[in-house]
């Protein structure tokens, strides 16, 4: 096991993680040796949370040593995979063996455990998040034992999205699928009135569908149309016409990094994502932060946020919308209720970003804004509690798990255990 005393920052370079150790274990029982001799420990995935959700007093443990150990079981239908792999990875290895999971997040640059335990997720509306897709976990508990859990088990959807607040996550079993093609078409300048007067028509228009705006005037900028092979496409989407070159989501930017565009048909694992798992999507220099609303609410909450675009859009290099459908699991954003995404992303001007998420949280509070786990937000546990029918049943696993806190945090403290 390696180890090193110098101090790292995240994926976007505006948090700079405070453990005083960084230990790279190189296999799981060298883990468990290290987690039952910690007094506070917490697993650092591919550092792209936006926040200190990572961060710990005492020892980072960084998963990246160990094997990926991709496993497919073809009876069952599921993959077994290391969870400091990258998903990119997995994919890779998925597709040449024919198979498939169901969703990619837009980066395939991502850890699967740091992925799940936040409830990452693609878009689509019949698409959960990319930890719907978990079977079975494995992990190391706070007396360094192996904990295993599988779907069905008490208190298994507490575990899932678990925050890193319950353990370290050295395995995971997801569901698979046989391996499909997917087509990918992007259109622009899209008018926002037809979209509001039809919302569930774009987002029902193809397997996946991510909205493109800065919140600002009459159209929405790009719509991603993400199709399998199988599915019709369109000629003409709500006022956009059809982009004729590679687009990325930011204006003036070249499309080469993002994923094949312009409708030829290829792999799931080259196109589910918005971005190339062999380039770099960008220098990290943004923000982000993301708030989930019921369905239900979603042409209010997009009139209301296009009403704040005066604060809004000189701190934004884009903003999208994506949907996602609804779960079981306790601290899951989407819990109990299919969902729309609208995700910033920032310029990098931390002190003006966190002078405008409390005015967004409030015009969002009255449709009941759940906040992405991995990004910034403003919210305390007070308001964030509410929000989840199962919040108290998840700080109670904690306690059970992890009656002497070794992996909270102060990020936990804030925002789940109000202390």
């Amino acid at each position: 096991m390696t180890e090193q005393l110098v101090a790292e920052r995240n994926w976007a370079r505006n948090y700079s993680y405070q453990a005083p150790r960084i230990a790279h274990p190189e296999s799981v029982a060298e883990l468990q040796d290290l987690v039952a001799g910690a007094r506070h420990i917490r697993a650092l995935g591919s550092r792209h949370s936006f926040n200190a959700i990572a961060d710990t007093a005492g020892t980072l443990a960084v998963l990246d040593r160990l094997e990926p150990g991709i496993s497919i079981d073809t009876d069952a239908m599921t993959v077994t995979v290391s969870g400091g792999t990258r998903y990119g990875t997995l994919a890779t290895e998925l597709e040449r063996q024919g198979f498939a999971v169901h969703n990619l997040a837009s980066l395939p640059h991502i850890s699967v455990a740091g992925a799940v335990a936040t409830a990452t997720h693609g878009s689509g509306d019949a698409n959960g998040n990319l930890a719907t897709a978990v079977a079975g976990l494995r992990m190391v508990t706070a007396g360094g034992g192996l904990l295993t859990a599988r779907r069905g088990d008490p208190d298994f959807d507490g575990m899932v999205v678990g925050l890193g607040a319950l353990g370290i996550v050295t395995e995971l079993t997801l569901d698979i699928e046989p391996s499909f093609e997917v087509s990918q078409n992007v259109f622009e300048n899209l008018s926002w009135e037809q979209v509001l007067a039809d919302f569930d028509a774009v987002t029902a228009s193809a397997y996946s569908v991510s909205l493109f705006t800065d919140w600002s005037g009459e159209t929405i900028s790009q719509a991603w149309l993400k199709r399998r092979s199988t599915e019709p496409g369109p000629e003409a989407f709500f006022g956009g016409t059809p982009a004729t070159e590679a687009r990325h989501p930011l204006p003036g930017v070249s499309g080469s990094n993002c994923t094949q565009q312009l409708g030829a048909s290829g792999p799931w694992s080259e196109r589910l994502a918005h971005f190339r798992m062999e380039f770099t999507p960008s220098q990290g220099d943004e923000l982000q932060s993301e708030y989930f609303i019921p369905r239900e609410h979603a042409v209010d909450a997009l009139r209301t946020m296009r009403r704040l675009s005066d604060v809004v859009t000189p701190l934004l290099l884009i903003g999208e919308i994506r949907t996602m459908a609804a779960d079981s699991l306790w601290l899951s954003p989407n819990y109990g209720r299919d969902s729309i995404g609208l995700h910033f992303t920032w310029r990098q001007d931390q002190p003006a970003v966190e002078a405008v998420l409390p005015l967004i949280e409030a015009a969002l509070a009255p449709f009941a804004a759940r906040p992405h786990w991995g990004k910034l937000f403003d919210a305390g546990a007070a308001a964030v509690a509410p929000l989840y029918p199962r919040f108290g049943d998840f700080i109670a696993l904690a306690g059970r798990l992890d009656p002497h806190g070794k992996f909270r945090n102060g990020f936990l403290d804030r925002t789940v255990f109000g202390s």
